[in-house]
């Protein structure tokens, strides 16, 4: 097979072809009556009529040789067939096409529709000019881009390949549009508000920080969607207003994670939670219905449907019925030691810190549609309290065992919020850098007064959820490290994890054996640096996998699968050895039991992890090293 620049410096050839032939490679414009779509709406009149069209496009596939060739363009909105018959084109123009076009040119053709004698609709082309010709291959069809680090990088080329992928991107924009046009028939105003922030406010997170150079000010990017700024425009005598952007969190990145990634927030002035809940509840069904035409939902290990009851959960009851833990009275030795017996790695020393952790633990066995209530005041700064009950007018969705949005009764008492204000700036101060800085300017607007208001919030983890996708997939350019010019060495590793109470000794042997071939089959050569290494005297060795490989062990199948789901939802090669794989050599029976059973039925004797070496080994870092 020919190297990329082998390609390359033909197709620069068939370049130079097209410039001898008096003809630009990239002209700024190509007849074109109509885009594709359209031509397959205007086909039967322009048939009737006798009339010649002009149709352009990428080419995605030529077939045929000789005197006939059929060549698919594809635009962007569909795709349509073109024929070239040398009888029917002047013959140095039929010979410069088969000389200088490649699959992935893009190109004009004109001539007449007719229908083929399979019935597909055509045109039959009389004379074409290419509208850009491209210097690189096209992904071969049928695979794509397989590398993620890749597929990211060119996601041009990954959408072009993916109709899958293409599809999603435009089921979020529609996603986005069903949300805008609730609202605005609901009677929200559409805002804007400022995206540098002197105090970042509305949310608990780490900023991104930088300068202003001609105020000479430290400035950071804004961490909610203009809460504090929305709120000022309820005093302001707006009754609702919404805004839909970017938002940026400089904290760490997970399929689910981003640091940049858009959300909305509305406003809505004299409604208090229980509005914004009966609000929400249509919104998200609205949602469901128009962009995904249902409302029922299979996502994360969890299934619902949203046209269900939407239960009312008390925090802290749920809390206590699944953990025994009462987070009222507990304190924070209490916490931890829970924590560590539930085996739940947590962040943060101070109480907050750990029932926001504790809670997250929680809601994973949740599968809703719910919304949980009565949050402790700890726990939201912001929000209004339930006179005498320490706790909180706030409600968050939650859908397949997350949290999908956020609303309260807002605070608008200018003492009380104010003092919530210096117990985030202690906590500032005692190193959480997530905790919320004080607004001082904020204060004096409350001083002024804001009517009742009740705040609500979403971002695009919601649709990620729904379409049961990793957040970052959903990104059309997620942000990259440079590729520096110096490849990093081992920068893949297989991780094995293999039960350590298998017993008998083959068991272990059989089990790794299997997952190391399955590993194999699906790779190939692309494992080895080289197929054959030599010895002084000649003889060949066949070299072994070019990436380190560890083993480590773990005492339970229900690990296996949890960490073999997390894989899969972070793209991450996974290979499974089973019960059934084990006890039989016949694959017919081993798909038959298997189909049997549900998911966590189904026993793992071990796996196998394979990808980029920092995510493989934090995403296994808590299993020991295999001892036998």
């Amino acid at each position: 097979m020919a190297s990329l620049e082998e390609l390359r410096a033909t197709r620069i050839q068939k370049l130079e072809l097209l410039k001898k032939a008096g003809i630009n490679p990239f002209p700024s414009k190509v007849p074109r009556t109509f885009c594709l779509k359209d031509a397959r709406a205007s086909f039967d009149e322009y048939v009737k009529a006798d009339k010649e069209v002009s149709l352009a496009g990428r080419i995605m596939a030529i077939r045929g040789q000789g005197a006939i060739l059929f060549v698919v363009l594809y635009d962007g909105k569909d795709k349509f067939q073109a024929v070239f018959k040398k009888d029917e084109i002047e013959e140095k123009v039929f010979q410069l096409f088969t000389d200088a076009i490649d699959i992935g040119d893009f190109i004009s053709v004109t001539g007449k529709f007719f229908t083929t004698q399979r019935g597909e609709q055509s045109l039959l082309v009389k004379t074409w000019t290419i509208a850009t010709k491209t210097l690189l291959p096209l992904p071969e069809k049928w695979h794509g881009i397989t590398n993620d680090d890749e597929r990211y990088r060119k996601r041009y080329l990954d959408i072009l390949m993916n109709e899958e992928l293409r599809d999603l991107f435009l089921k979020k924009s529609k996603f986005w549009d069903v949300t805008r046009n609730f609202l605005k028939d609901n009677g929200f105003l559409e805002v804007e508000t400022p995206t540098i922030e002197l105090t970042t406010g509305g949310a608990e997170a780490t900023p991104f920080k930088t300068h202003h150079n001609d105020y000479d000010l430290d400035v950071y990017l804004r961490i909610s969607v203009g809460e504090l700024w929305q709120k000022r425009l309820m005093a302001a005598g707006f009754p609702k207003t919404f805004e839909i952007g970017r938002v940026y969190r400089n904290e760490g990145s997970s399929p689910d994670h981003l640091q940049e990634f858009t959300n909305m927030e509305f406003y809505w002035s004299f409604a208090d939670y229980e509005d914004g809940m009966k609000l929400v509840e249509e919104m998200y069904k609205k949602i469901a219905n128009d962009v995904f035409g249902t409302t029922k939902f299979t996502t994360r290990g969890h299934t619902f449907d949203m046209n269900d009851e939407w239960k009312r959960i008390d925090f802290v009851s749920e809390i206590k019925k699944q953990t025994g833990v009462d987070v009222n009275t507990a304190t924070e030795s209490e916490l931890k030691k829970k924590l560590q017996d539930l085996k739940v790695n947590y962040e943060g020393e101070n109480k907050e810190r750990l029932i926001d952790t504790l809670w997250k633990y929680c809601r994973k066995s949740i599968s809703g549609p719910a919304f949980v209530i009565n949050q402790p005041v700890l726990v939201s700064p912001l929000a209004k309290e339930i006179p005498g009950q320490g706790v909180v007018q706030q409600f968050q969705p939650i859908l397949a065992g997350s949290e999908l949005g956020k609303g309260y009764s807002e605070l608008n008492d200018p003492i009380d919020q104010l003092e919530r204000f210096n117990a985030q700036q202690k906590l500032l101060e005692g190193g959480d850098t997530e905790a919320m800085m004080a607004d001082n300017d904020f204060i004096e607007m409350l001083e002024h007064g804001m009517p009742p208001t009740c705040g609500f919030g979403f971002g695009e983890r919601l649709f990620a959820f729904l379409a049961d996708k990793p957040l970052r997939e959903l990104q059309m350019f997620p942000l990259m490290r440079p590729k520096t010019s110096v490849e990093k060495k081992d920068t893949k590793i297989a991780v094995l994890i293999i039960r350590n109470d298998l017993g008998e000794i083959w068991k272990t042997l059989n089990t790794s054996a299997h997952l190391g071939a399955s590993l194999g089959s699906r790779f190939g050569k692309d494992l080895l640096l080289q197929d054959v290494i030599h010895t002084k005297d000649k003889f060949g060795i066949n070299l072994n996998i070019k990436h380190a490989i560890m083993i480590k062990e773990c005492n339970d199948s229900q690990s296996l699968i949890n960490l073999a789901q997390e894989a899969k939802d972070s793209k991450i090669e996974v290979e499974e050895f089973t019960r059934q794989m084990q006890e039989t050599t016949n694959d017919k029976k081993v798909i038959a039991q298997t189909s049997l059973l549900n998911n966590e039925e189904v026993e793992r004797l071990g796996i196998l992890i394979f990808g980029e070496k920092d995510r493989v080994e934090e995403m296994t870092k808590d299993f020991k090293l295999f001892v036998g």
